[in-house]
Formats: C-alpha cells, structure tokens, sequence
C-alpha cells in the first residue's frame, strides 16, 4: 500500500528555526522526524512512499540521493572506512517517489499532483510530515477496509491545554470549559482512502475543507478515534518535547525494538 507524505509546506509556526532547513528534516534526535515517520509505516510493512515536496526540495532529495543507512544503524567498520558491515536484522527496502508538487500548494493540490502514483491502489495511505503517533495501524486499516467509507481520519484529543468560553453577544459569559472535555477531537493526520476521494477534490481546494465536507454530505468519512500517544510538532516546545522523548528512550512510534535503517530505491521525475 503506498504512503503519501505532504512535505512541501513553508512550515511557517515553527520558523525559528534555520529557514534552510525544511519542516520535514528537522532532526528528532540524530533523524529528521520525516525517517521517523516513514520507519513507523515500515513497520507495519508500508514501505513505498510518496513524497510531495515543495519547499526546499532540493533538501529533501539530497538527504535520500545521499542516503547512509550504516549513520542510523549499528555496524562494523574497517579498513579505515572502506568496509561497513551492518549488524542486526536485514535491511528493509523502501522505495521513494521524490515529486515536486511546489511551493504555494495546499494539501488538496498536493494530492492531486500525485493522482497518477496512485491511481492503481485499492487504497492509500497519506499523512502530513510533522506528526508521530503510537495509533495500531493495522487495526485502523482493517476498519476502513472492513467499511464502505472512501476517507478516514486520525481523531486525537488536542495535546495543548486551554480553555473554551462561551460569551454571548452582550458580552455575558455562558461557561469556561476544558480541552479535556470528552467530546473534542481534531483531525491528527493520518488519512486512508479510496481512490475514489479525487472525485471528491476539485482544483485549489484544501482537502479538509471543501473535500471532507462533501464526503460527510455523502456519509463517505469516517474518523478512528485514538486516545494514545499523537504528537505534531508545530513549535519549538513540540520539538523540545520530542527530542527529550528520543533522548529518554521513549519513542512510542516505535513497535518496540530497534529497526535496522532502510535501504532506498529513488524515483525522482
């Protein structure tokens, strides 16, 4: 099943940091968060992607044009450098679709620059490049499959902490609640559909916009609630978080053992 990843965003509310660096490739801990994405879909045997690129592209390919598993991996050097040999399990083998989708474009446009690479599935999987959760993949996809629904979204409680106010038009106000409050839920990413969701998208749209609402109208959404570990990292206090995460060990997107880092085959129009 292929993997489409959204990474061509400016990534402008976590600008702080060097603008030469795209949102997908800042480091979580020695990886960019966008290795840590694409090792997660491995897992669960998802290993052939689709990336949109846009901005800074030129990054996005270099980091795979000149990809070294042994720099994610334990291994064994010798003869100064020349012989690597990589310890563990073997490698798996991702296959990466590397598409310049532009700069300006939102997510609806992005997916439909990439209509043709997945034209052919039964369904695909897609994603915004700056999220990690622990979510059961495989249930969620047995449940999309298992329905007549053309999309599914990841629903995630919000991580931040806030208060909602209710005030009415004199200025009175009606109520304060919490972020906790048990019937709130956002969109976290993590979409599945049909290939039937690009009758649903017309040119210039934003995909949870005008697209998610005609497929409600049609009852062809579903959501796949997830009260477990989702994380986006959209500041510099998400980064934070994450990085202290990876340096405490705790990477709950991780399906428990340490995976070997991936071999690569490049598809680059």
């Amino acid at each position: 099943m292929k993997v489409v990843l959204f990474c061509g965003g400016l990534g402008t509310r976590i600008r702080e940091y060097p603008e030469s660096v795209p949102k997908p490739m800042i480091p979580i801990g020695h990886q960019p968060i966008l290795w840590h994405l694409m090792n997660y879909y491995s897992q669960y045997g998802h290993t052939d992607f689709v990336l949109c690129t846009g901005y800074k592209a030129n990054v996005i390919k270099e980091f795979f044009l000149n990809y070294r598993p042994q720099t994610y991996a334990d291994c064994i050097v010798s003869d100064f450098g020349t012989k690597v040999e990589i310890l563990g399990a073997p490698e798996q083998d991702w296959r990466v679709a590397l598409i310049d989708t532009g700069i300006w474009r939102n997510i609806g446009e992005r997916l439909l620059a990439v209509r043709e690479h997945v034209r052919d599935e039964e369904m695909f999987l897609a994603n915004y490049s700056d999220g990690l959760s622990d979510v059961d993949l495989g249930d969620m996809i047995a449940r999309f499959r298992a329905s007549d629904r053309l999309g599914c979204f990841l629903a995630v409680r919000p991580p931040l902490s806030f208060h909602f106010a209710e005030i009415a038009e004199n200025g009175v106000v009606r109520g304060i609640h919490t972020s906790d409050r048990p019937d709130l839920w956002i969109n976290g990413g993590f979409f599945l559909f049909r290939p039937e969701i690009f009758d649903f998208i017309q040119a210039g749209e934003e995909l949870v916009l005008q697209p998610f609402s005609r497929l409600i109208a049609a009852g062809a959404l579903m959501a796949y609630r997830h009260e477990g570990f989702w994380r986006a990292m959209d500041t510099l206090k998400d980064r934070q978080m994450l990085e202290d995460m990876v340096e405490q060990g705790r990477m709950p997107w991780r399906l428990g053992d340490a995976r070997p880092a991936p071999s690569l085959s490049l598809s680059v129009p």
